[in-house]
């Protein structure tokens, strides 16, 4: 398997995992209609609000992701060495030069954000600087312009809109159940097993919705790694990087469920959340990923 194989393998398994979710949505927004008779009125309500507050956040997000971690602005002449890096790397590979953030913060680790190339963010830690030799820096660099060149942003946004909708249908099924919505008396005749299996699926679906964000948040990252190992020619650079964020237990000062995502190392992970619900894959199959893309250069 080479590298590129590596990466159309990411990819396909992203787009199966959105196409499920895709399912996930129509067969719930379907059910939904069906028992209260709503004539997709309901779907409409939920996927319509789930884009509005999703396009909020589309356009906003990056200034609210840098304005939390603390990242501040800065350009060739007052931080060269990592200017300059990302400067080689877009020319490298034909991208527009983001701009590029520092955070002063002992911890290993960096970010992305912005909407396309054109309006887009690196933002890498002052640990990452300093505890980094230049390859490791150079292979998480490209790991977050990766993030930028494959529209990792978008692809979230997409799935965020999906769980946001899963999440208002589901709390408006609840909401008119309880609060006297129902089908017409003459249609009442339905299988009660079916009726409490519809019932459970839909009190689940939030569940297995944000099962299927972190699955897709988790290949980007592995989309992000091969791609990255491409652009460097030398994936254990990045491998090496990433024994090192394992191996330094300096816990980020400032800290955010709702950007940890983006980060090339989860920095809540210090909370020993469950494997399941994490947004990143383990290390360690990173690292083996990338070891074995190393066999091929």
């Amino acid at each position: 398997m080479t590298t590129y194989d590596f990466i159309t393998s990411n990819k396909r398994r992203s787009v199966l995992l959105i196409t499920v979710f895709l399912a996930v949505v129509i067969g719930l927004g379907l059910l939904i209609d069906s028992y209260f008779e709503a004539g997709g009125l309901i779907t409409l309500i939920a996927v319509g609000y789930a884009i509005f507050t999703s396009l909020i956040g589309y356009y906003n997000g990056d200034k609210v992701a840098l304005w939390s971690s603390g990242a501040k602005a800065v350009d060739v002449q007052s931080e060269p060495y990592v200017v300059r890096m990302v400067e080689n790397l877009c020319i490298a590979t034909g991208s527009p030069m983001p701009n590029v953030y520092v955070i002063e913060d002992s911890a290993i680790n960096a970010f992305a954000t912005g909407r396309d190339p054109q309006h887009s963010s690196i933002a890498v830690t002052r640990g990452a600087i300093e505890k980094l030799e230049n390859e490791e820096l150079e292979g998480v660099l490209a790991h977050e312009l990766s993030h930028i060149r494959n529209y990792d942003i978008r692809v979230m946004t997409l799935v965020i809109v999906l769980v946001g909708t899963v999440a208002i249908m589901s709390d408006m099924f609840l909401r008119l159940t309880i609060f006297g919505g129902r089908r017409r008396d003459s249609d009442r005749g339905g299988h009660p097993a079916l009726l409490i299996i519809g019932i459970a699926l839909i009190i689940l679906s939030p569940i297995i919705a944000k099962l299927i964000q972190l699955a897709v948040s988790r290949q980007r990252e592995y989309l992000a790694d091969s791609s990255a190992a491409l652009i460097t020619r030398f994936p254990e650079g990045l491998a090496r990087a990433l024994q090192k964020i394992q191996a330094d237990h300096q816990p980020m000062q400032r800290q955010s469920t709702a950007t940890a995502h983006l980060y090339i190392a989860n920095p809540l992970a210090g909370r020993r959340m469950a494997a399941l619900f994490s947004t990143h894959p383990p290390v360690e199959k990173r690292i083996e990923a990338l070891r074995k893309m190393s066999n091929l250069h």
